[in-house]
């Protein structure tokens, strides 16, 4: 198969009620992790590339080993940028054959949010590719995203139809009270589905999109503190409410942190447990079957997209 866009993907997931994952990818063993995991659960999935990402990995390495992802699978799989922090970046992905770009200017005002999505769209579109644009900013820190607790704030509904209308965006990322990075929440998980059932309603055929989603698996947080790591009271979003979430009108999730926890986990373990080690096939080999693990979990067990290939 060759790379497609997201369209039929979120179209058959409004109809079936279920979400899509989005993994971010930084590296081959993320890369075969994640499409190895979609490939056993017959799921579609959504590589995603962050701006830090591709300067860490470079655009023709990561291009190349989706590619070779890509050739040895028979699944549907997409390639996103993640918070596309201008034109500039977006145009850079659509040139190198993303099928997918998110623009990311919820941090401006509404009327500069809607012109630089509207550009994006109109650049994207020409070149076949589609968009995913944010309306209301989530807290937390993760790449270039970095938004205090007093500087989040919820999508507004009404705000939200009229944007899709002016700018033509394929996807809408909206703020019900997820964020980013590893500590999410300071007391009990608490997600705002009134605010997801009013956008739903004024937009009934456009994909929505959570940011911020990872369970920040508890498992995997005391794993890597009990070799050695640093990582107290974090917190991420239930199993529970992910997948209400997709059941009730959310396309696209995206899972970041949770990789990089598993990731993490193995390799401090692995050091840990076996200080002889020092063949990186040995650690990076158990960090890759850590991630495909906690991928199978999301799609089978959470968003609910196995045998929707």
């Amino acid at each position: 198969m060759s790379l497609v866009t997201t369209k039929e993907m979120f179209e058959r997931s409004m109809r079936e009620h279920y979400a899509i994952g989005a993994f971010n990818i930084n590296n081959m063993e993320f890369i075969q992790a994640i499409t190895d995991a979609a490939e056993e659960a017959k799921s579609p999935v959504i590589l995603q590339v962050s701006s830090s990402a591709i300067k860490y990995a470079r655009m023709g390495y990561l291009k190349k080993m989706v590619e070779a992802a890509v050739e040895s699978t028979t699944i549907p799989i997409a390639l996103h940028l993640d918070h596309g922090p201008d034109f500039e970046t977006c145009k850079m992905c659509i040139d190198n054959g993303f099928t997918s770009v998110m623009i990311d200017a919820s941090k401006y005002d509404f009327e500069e949010n809607v012109r630089i999505t509207k550009e994006v769209v109109d650049y994207a579109h020409s070149h076949g590719v589609v968009v995913e644009a944010e309306l209301g900013t989530l807290a937390g820190v993760e790449d270039e995203v970095n938004v205090s607790d007093d500087d989040a704030r919820y999508t507004n509904p009404d705000q939200a139809y009229e944007f899709v209308q002016r700018t033509g965006c394929d996807s809408l990322a909206i703020a019900i009270g997820t964020s980013h990075g590893a500590y999410k929440f300071k007391g009990e998980a608490k997600l705002r589905f009134d605010i997801l059932a009013k956008v739903k309603e004024k937009l009934p055929n456009t994909p929505i999109v959570l940011h911020g989603a990872s369970t920040v698996i508890p498992e995997l947080v005391e794993m890597c503190n009990n070799n050695g790591a640093n990582i107290p009271g974090a917190k991420g979003c239930p199993d529970e409410m992910l997948k209400q979430a997709g059941e009730n009108g959310v396309s696209k999730i995206n899972v970041d942190t949770d990789l990089r926890l598993a990731m993490t986990a193995q390799v401090r373990r692995v050091f840990n447990e076996s200080p002889e080690v020092f063949d990186p096939r040995k650690y990076l080999g158990a960090a890759r079957d850590e991630i495909k693990k906690v991928v199978l979990h999301k799609i089978n067990d959470v968003f609910c997209s196995n045998n929707k290939a």
